[in-house]
């Protein structure tokens, strides 16, 4: 398979970045191939303006959108599944990787007259709390019906997992080994559903 993975993270020396090298290890050593896109070092914008807002009232079946974002229309064609790794922040996504969606991701294209044609996609985020803080309020079940309802499936996308990573400000390096174990069983295991 054919795996474009997505880094959200405005520091390469972060635990983002670790997990996310690893979780690549993990599809090599399966024998998948990937891209890494790294949003921040892309100089990708985020920020979504007006030629890259469809005006469907204007006619034609497909929108022009800007040279950036056909550039990554053109590159999201190119792989048969997706992976996005991030840092949780407020309970959801980066403004970067939510700006990359939100100009990316666009009607026509990913949803309206359009549909993502990807196998799957993982979300991968990092998390500072335990996981008990998120399932006590249920923050962890808002951000799986956000990220694999509300998006993934929305625009076409059936299998979507949102695995998260706890207590990653706790800096013992027993927690880090596991974070990090568990981020290349993700890669390793990326088509088999584990």
């Amino acid at each position: 398979m054919n795996i474009l993975t997505v880094v959200s993270h405005p520091r390469e020396n972060s635990l983002t970045f670790a997990a996310a090298s690893r979780f690549v290890q993990g599809l090599a050593d399966a024998g998948h191939e990937t891209e890494l896109l790294d949003l921040h070092r892309s100089g990708f914008d985020p920020v979504l303006r007006e030629a890259d807002e469809p005006d469907w009232a204007a006619g034609g079946d497909r929108k022009i959108y800007s040279p950036e974002v056909e550039a990554e229309i053109e590159r999201l064609k190119r792989h048969d599944a997706l992976a996005f790794i991030f840092p949780i922040w407020w309970y959801g996504l980066p403004a970067m990787l939510k700006g990359y969606i939100d100009r990316v991701w666009n009607d026509g294209f990913a949803y309206g007259t359009g549909r993502l044609p990807h196998q799957k996609v993982l979300w991968l985020g990092l998390a500072g709390a335990p996981r008990e803080h998120f399932e006590k309020r249920k923050y962890d079940e808002m951000m799986s019906l956000l990220l694999n309802v509300g998006m993934a499936s929305y625009c076409g996308i059936s299998d979507s997992k949102l695995e998260i990573l706890y207590d990653t400000l706790d800096s013992r390096p027993e927690v880090f080994d596991r974070i990090l174990t568990r981020a290349y069983e993700l890669g390793l295991h990326y088509g088999d559903g584990t």
